[in-house]
């Protein structure tokens, strides 16, 4: 049996007192985070060895005691705090990230329960009880299960807060369906289906560029560590909350419209990290969403039991539907086979070789 994790982040509505506490919180963990980084610092001068998360984490009941605030936060949540400076250090050593810097407020937004799965979070419908907060007004805008959330992540961003739920499901079986579509996803068109239809890119970043960047260059002309600088660095976040939301409800929009009308779903397994590291290409690939996309996607087929299946996206777009290798590089937008004669946009012909490839990996 094969599990797939997921994430479903939805927006939730403290009060008054809640979202003192939730800051309160975050204050106390970044507070543990910096010290418990500046521990490791200082154990490794006077002694060469690297100081483990266990002995770190069995120094928290003779914290709490010292600092009886922290009897206020839970105790997974300080150890997950923990946890993530562990977690950074060993990124640094397998080469995969930077030496673990200290944070600040804006780099130390949330506080995680990593066991959610022990412990029942949602018992009054349209809460969620984080512990030692109380329950919290969680604004869903779809169902999903409670009873397979193993984690839960309260994330301050842009003004708000947001609760991300991790849950593990299992992956669904290829079976016979109705009707089926392949999507190829684009910069031009953001999507182009195999039936001919296409969905055109919104660009919300790319539209935005341009009062973005006057509010950044009316936050490098603040004083560092003033008030109005930090008044500025939150309109920055803002705005850029508001672009992320814009194209997380387009995205939704789109995700759902399809799951709705198709039974089988083929897309391309794309590897976004890689593609990224085009630079000429990061940013409108980053605006796009196609990894966001592909998650909507994969997550709304589960619910409403339709069906994802991922292929190889290597060839496809040089590739025609009777096998033929058809060459040609982006500025050529219609595909033209010298052996079935097919005539039709690459994007669209791209999408049903997708569809081909799915149809050929579930017979």
């Amino acid at each position: 049996m094969t599990m797939k994790v997921i994430v479903h982040q939805f927006n939730i509505e403290p009060t008054d007192e809640q979202e003192h506490t939730m800051f309160q919180t975050l204050g106390l963990c970044r507070r543990l985070y910096n010290t418990a980084l500046e521990q490791r610092e200082i154990y490794y001068r006077q002694t060469t060895n690297c100081l483990t998360y266990n002995k770190q984490a069995n120094e928290l009941a003779a914290l709490k005691k010292v600092f009886p605030e922290y009897r206020t936060v839970n105790a997974q949540v300080l150890q997950d705090c923990l946890k993530r400076l562990d977690n950074s250090f060993q990124r640094f050593f397998d080469g995969i990230s930077g030496y673990p810097h200290y944070k600040d407020m804006y780099h130390y937004n949330s506080f995680t329960y990593p066991q959610a799965d022990k412990q029942d979070h949602f018992k009054r419908p349209g809460y969620i009880y984080p512990p030692k907060i109380g329950y919290v007004k969680l604004n869903a805008h779809f169902e999903f299960d409670p009873s397979l959330v193993s984690r839960i992540n309260v994330k301050f961003h842009g003004g708000k807060w947001y609760a991300n739920l991790t849950s593990e499901i299992e992956e669904t079986q290829c079976y016979g369906l109705l009707t089926q579509v392949g999507i190829d996803v684009g910069l031009l068109s953001f999507a182009a289906f195999s039936d001919g239809s296409k969905i055109e890119n919104p660009r919300y970043y790319r539209k935005s560029e341009k009062r973005l960047a006057k509010l950044q260059r009316q936050l490098s002309r603040k004083k560092k560590g003033s008030k109005n600088r930090g008044k500025a660095k939150s309109k920055v976040a803002k705005y850029h909350a508001k672009i992320a939301n814009q194209r997380k409800d387009f995205l939704h929009r789109a995700s759902y419209h399809i799951v709705q009308e198709y039974d089988f779903i083929a897309v391309e397994d794309l590897q976004i990290k890689n593609m990224v590291k085009n630079h000429c290409l990061a940013k409108s690939i980053s605006d796009a969403g196609w990894g966001i996309f592909i998650k909507y996607i994969e997550y709304k087929s589960k619910k409403f039991g339709k069906i994802l299946v991922k292929v190889p996206p290597a060839g496809t777009s040089q590739t025609c539907i009777c096998g033929e290798h058809v060459p040609k590089d982006l500025s050529v937008r219609v595909h033209e086979c010298p052996k079935c004669k097919l005539k039709a946009d690459r994007d669209v012909v791209s999408a049903m070789v997708i569809l081909q490839r799915a149809n050929e990996m579930c017979a």
